[in-house]
């Protein structure tokens, strides 16, 4: 018997970069060589009934600065999400990320989180160093992604 929950799964996360555009970029642009694919953890397309869009990427080593993400804001609130793959030292990132807010400069060196409120400007966002591969997330409290440098594209 099939539950009647299994549409509320997502058993194989699908590619989002479309849903992202890399803010400010022109359609069809390439992510930095350290950014893995941006995978859908969780959003309406996939899932109807969800209320948020959820994104999964890795980033890899890079000796060099590469910046990623450009300023934007949203109309809803937003949570960037970095965290370590070291299990003996959860807080270790293995990275030097920054991120700015409103215009100041936070660098970021352990796992961790930041909240957004809706219509605060961030980014841009970037990468000082990569000592070794770490995950990010994106969770926009928002059934669709969407920014001030980016229209939400139809489901």
């Amino acid at each position: 018997m099939t539950s009647p929950y299994e549409r509320l799964f997502v058993r194989k996360m699908p590619n989002c970069l479309d849903d992202l555009v890399n803010e400010g970029a022109a359609a069809g642009v390439v992510e930095p060589p350290n950014v893995g694919e941006s995978l859908a953890l969780m959003r309406a397309k996939e899932v109807p009934e969800s209320k948020i869009h959820l994104t999964y990427t890795w980033i890899s080593e890079c000796d060099t600065p590469v910046q990623w993400v450009k300023e934007h804001q949203h109309d809803y609130d937003e949570v960037l999400i970095w965290h370590g793959n070291d299990p003996a030292d959860p807080d270790d990132l293995g990275a030097e990320i920054y991120l700015d807010i409103e215009g100041h400069r936070h660098v970021i060196t352990t796992s961790g989180s930041v909240y957004l409120p809706a219509g605060t400007r961030h980014c841009p966002l970037g990468f000082t160093r990569v000592d070794r591969p770490f995950r990010f997330s994106a969770l926009s409290l928002n059934s669709e992604y969407a920014s001030d440098e980016h229209n939400t594209l139809a489901l």
